[in-house]
This record gives C-alpha cells, structure tokens and sequence, in this order.
C-alpha cells in the first residue's frame, strides 16, 4: 500500500513561495519606480533576481544530491534568504539594493527546485499529482496579486517591504513542516553519468527551448504592471489582469495529469510554445482592450502552467538518480538565465518602445517553438499514474 502523501504540508510550502512571487514579480517594478530609479535601473535589478538562479540552484542541488539533508538546505536557505532582504531597510540606493537582491535571491531562488525534489520523493508511482499539490502555489499567487494590489491602493508603496519580509517568514516556517523521503540515506548509488545525460540531444535541446521561452517573458515579468499603469490602469486591476492568468494556470493544473497521461511531453510543449507566441503579440498590440488583454493572460496556462508541467515530467524521466541536479539546470538555465537575459533586453529597451518589447517576446518564443519542432524528440513513456 502506497504510503499517505503529506498533501497539505508540501502545499503550505508552495502556497507561501508563489504568494512572495505574486508579491514580488507585479509589485517590485512599481516600488523601484518610486524611488525614482530609470528603466534601465528597473531592469538590471530584475535581472539580478533570475541570474541568481544561474548559479544558486545548481550549487544547491550538487549538495543535495551527493551529501543528502535536502530539507536542511530548504531550511537554511529560507532563513537566510530572511535575513538577507532585511537590508533593505538600511539604505535604498542603487547598489546597495544591487547587494541585498543579489544576496537575497541567491538563498530564496535554491530552495523551489530542490522542494520539488522533497515532493516528488513522497509521491513515488503517483507523479501525475504533481500538479495538484503545485496548483497550491498558483493559489497563493493570485490571493496575493490581488490582496496586494487591493492594499497598495490604499498605502505606501513601502508597505510593499513588509509584505515580503512576512511571506519569506512564512516560506522559512513551512519549510520546518515536511522533510525529504528517505532523508539521510545514502545519496552515492550507482547512477548515469550526469555528463552522459547532458549530452543527449533532447536534453539540450529541452534547455534551448526553456531559455528561449524565459527570455519572451522578460518584458513580462519586469514591465507588465508599469505597462498598464502608463495606460492609466489602477494597481487593484493590474493585479486582476495578473491573477486571470495565474486562475487559468490553476484550472489546467487541476486536471494536468490528465493531460500528462493522454498525450505526448513533445505535444505538450509545441501546443504551450505556439500559445505563448500569441499571448506575446496580443499583449504588444491589443492591451488597450480589456476583453484581449483577458484572453491574453489566460494563455500564462499555456506559456507557464502547461510548459512547466512537462518540464518537471521531463526532468524526472531523463535525469534519474540527478533529480536536484536536474531541477537546478532546469530553473537555472530558463528562470535564472533566461529571464535575466530577458529583462536585461527589455530594460534597455523599454524607452524606446513597449510594443516592441513584447513583439521580440513573440519572436523568442517562436525561436523555442522551432527549436522544440526540430530537436525536441522524446520518446514515450507512459505509465504516469492519474
């Protein structure tokens, strides 16, 4: 008899990690504007954010995976993540700010791809339910944009600080509640090279495509909010249009292990890239009319929620006895990298012209969409439990 998955424990994690990042993502850009910092300031702090990830996951998931104590890590990791952003109540100039994000983010990006490893470690033989403990998460992105937006409205934009410093308390303490399955054991088994796995093609081709697609977000995730604002749009709708998207994402997640057991990861991924070309260009030319605009955001279930769901499958498949490993090139190489190369792009860009900005969006999207056509050739394996 399969052994009962802490369900609740593991979704109070990703309840809290996604609330901060529905905090976060919207809000932040609005809150370094207020300080009076230019676009291209807005961005590089941004991209400080995801080029952690380049490096913080991967350091993390080589300690978890040849030493063990994952939830050790987790734990650390969140405390001093805490610690770290408490200096922005010291000084708010841009390189002090530069400091304190760079040392945040290193401990706050390295936690989510080896809790994924702590959840799949209690759901042995059943991964299709992934998505419904990691549906939590998108739950907690959207009270979040909203409550946020709705509060901002109404307080300072430094408020906004606070609200963070609570949610990363809030992630430390959930990370107290759940360990790894099998903690402690013995973490050197004979396994694949994970050289040998790197080299395979659809691997690199699986990481091609995740940059690529990080990268259109860039304009997404860094200008967004100021993008609608400029159109004379509240902060409590910005955070509306921000949570249909995340709500569309909850919708498909819960019935994604149906989706994964009936049709192919490769299927999957070219329907999610082609939709994220769509959503980019509506938004580039269509987001003065609300009923576009909605439909829009409703493909982040495509241009996140799907995509994501295939990746983490992806992962699991193709870097046996690598999984922390595997989760850190993961959001290392898409998240870290391409988002910072995105929102780097996009702050030097932003001036010129928004509509620009997400059309070039549209066309890394296309660009993964190819690369996934040509390379992306993964062979079927079923046997996903539903």
């Amino acid at each position: 008899m399969a052994a009962a998955v802490p369900y609740w424990r593991l979704s109070g994690f990703y309840f809290c990690y996604f609330a901060l990042l529905g905090t976060w993502v919207p809000y932040w850009a609005l809150y370094l504007k207020s300080l009076g910092f230019s676009s291209e300031e807005i961005g590089m702090l941004s991209a400080l954010v995801m080029a952690t990830k380049v490096v913080a996951p991967n350091l993390w998931g080589w300690l978890a995976d040849n030493y063990g104590y994952r939830s050790r890590i987790i734990r650390y990791g969140a405390f001093s993540a805490i610690v770290a952003f408490c200096g922005v109540y010291l000084r708010s100039d841009f390189w002090w700010l530069a400091a304190v994000v760079v040392a945040y983010s290193f401990f706050w990006n390295a936690v989510l791809a080896q809790f994924d490893v702590v959840t799949l470690s209690h759901l042995a033989g059943r991964y299709g339910r992934y998505s419904r403990i990691r549906v939590w998460g998108s739950i907690g992105f959207i009270v979040a944009v909203l409550g946020v937006g709705w509060w901002l409205d109404r307080h300072p934009i430094v408020h906004l600080l606070y609200l963070i410093t609570a949610l990363l308390s809030g992630i430390w303490l959930a990370s107290l509640l759940v360990s790894e399955k099998g903690e402690g054991t013995n973490h050197r088994q004979q396994r694949q090279s994970l050289k040998s796995i790197l080299r395979h093609p659809a691997v690199m081709a699986f990481f091609a495509v995740s940059f690529f697609l990080q990268l259109s977000h860039g304009p997404y995730y860094t200008f967004f909010s100021i993008y609608l604002e400029g159109l004379s749009y509240s902060k409590t709708s910005i955070g509306v249009y921000w949570s249909l998207g995340v709500i569309a994402e909850v919708l498909l997640f819960i019935g994604m292990h149906r989706i994964l057991a009936a049709y192919s990861l490769r299927n999957i991924v070219l329907w999610s890239l082609g939709l994220s070309c769509l959503r980019w260009l509506l938004i580039a030319y269509f987001v003065e009319y609300p009923w576009v605009l909605l439909f829009a955001q409703c493909l982040h279930a495509a241009s996140f929620g799907s995509y994501h769901a295939a990746g983490i499958e992806f992962i699991r498949q193709y870097f046996t006895g690598h999984h922390g490993q595997g989760m850190a090139l993961y959001s290392g190489l898409s998240f870290g990298l391409g988002g910072a190369v995105g929102a780097v792009l996009s702050g030097w860009a932003w001036d010129f012209s928004g509509v620009l900005c997400f059309t070039a969006a549209a066309v890394a999207a296309a660009a993964a969409f190819l690369i996934a056509w040509r390379y992306l050739d993964i062979p079927v394996k079923n046997g996903i439990e539903v």
